[in-house]
């Protein structure tokens, strides 16, 4: 039985004293009001109208039963058309969980851009790195990189692919030689990127030869957020692998330049995690698809950077 229906008949008729006014105001049958009433008193167990050939007047128990069913359906009405409103207009805030690097250099950039188009909205950014859950925590969204995604409900979304490079600063290639090919890692410093998606031991590359895998020596330094990794390898600890968004700036202003620039490390697809399809917020479409058309320009250009600094060092 719907009670919230049965409610609102109950209303029309107790207003205008009629279930055939009440009939024609609800579009419905003088025997659908009616039975919509009876449900309603028997659910209640409890007589709310008096009922005569004549008229209908309220029990003392139907005159309070109205008075809260005026206060309650406008409430329950205004909270149906902002539920509904959130599936066409963004707004509220949004609460978001990104991977450090991806969050960092990208997803701050988006937000900036989206709330340029949709000022109603504001974020709660979460950076780890790790796979949230994203029911349990509360999230409404997650930015997560990966080569491939553990089984779940989850719905993802591919909204960009990107690699890793290896750099050095040119006062420690000047010091210890510059790598000519993979197997010269051995006798290198490699600083590594702890992370949870990719192999922490051995670097996994693509080249001339196609795949390879470069077993690491010696490494100074470990640690799990790529912008620290490039600052130890900028200040002349090591080699480094460096995703594109945490090496482009750097290489960029001359602080590191790129070692072996013929390969690059295993690709990683940046994923849009989110609960559900069906009844999608406002806020996280339009954010996923803001997402999925400016990361992949980002990174396509700061790819082209990376490619042409290659170049002119080779020249």
């Amino acid at each position: 039985m719907d009670i919230l229906h049965n409610m609102r008949v109950f209303m029309q008729v107790a207003e205008t004293g009629s279930y055939t006014a009440a009939a024609s105001n609800l579009d419905s049958t003088t025997a659908s009001v009616s039975r919509a009433v009876s449900n309603l008193e028997a659910h209640l167990q409890a007589r709310l109208l008096h009922r005569s050939t004549r008229r209908l007047a309220l029990t003392e128990v139907g005159q309070r039963y109205l008075l809260r069913c005026q206060q309650i359906l406008p409430i329950i009405e205004e909270a149906e058309a902002e539920a509904a409103d959130a599936h066409a207009r963004p707004r509220g805030t949004l609460r978001l969980h990104s991977m450090t690097g991806v969050g960092q250099h990208y997803a701050i950039r988006a937000i900036n851009q989206y709330r340029q188009q949709y000022e109603e909205v504001t974020f709660e950014l979460t950076l780890a790195n790790r796979i949230p859950d994203l029911l349990e925590e509360g999230f409404d969204m997650a930015i997560v990189l990966s080569t491939q995604l553990p089984n779940s409900s989850l719905i993802s979304r591919v909204i960009g692919r990107t690699y890793s490079v290896l750099c050095a600063s040119p006062d420690y290639l000047k010091a210890r030689g510059e790598p000519r090919t993979p197997e010269d890692l051995k006798e290198h410093d490699c600083l590594r990127l702890l992370s949870p998606v990719l192999p922490m031991d051995n670097w996994e590359m693509e080249g001339p030869d196609g795949h390879i895998t470069v077993e690491l020596g010696h490494s100074p330094l470990q640690a799990n957020v790529g912008d620290a990794v490039a600052e130890a390898a900028a200040g002349g600890l090591g080699i480094a692998a460096l995703p594109l968004y945490s090496a482009v700036d750097m290489l960029r202003r001359g602080e590191l330049v790129r070692v072996l620039p013929e390969y690059r490390l295993q690709d990683l697809n940046i994923h849009a995690l989110y609960p559900s399809r069906q009844y999608l917020d406002a806020k996280v479409k339009t954010w996923v698809e803001l997402l999925r058309q400016a990361i992949p320009e980002w990174i396509a250009t700061d790819e082209q950077l990376v490619q042409e600094l290659s170049l002119s060092r080779r020249v």
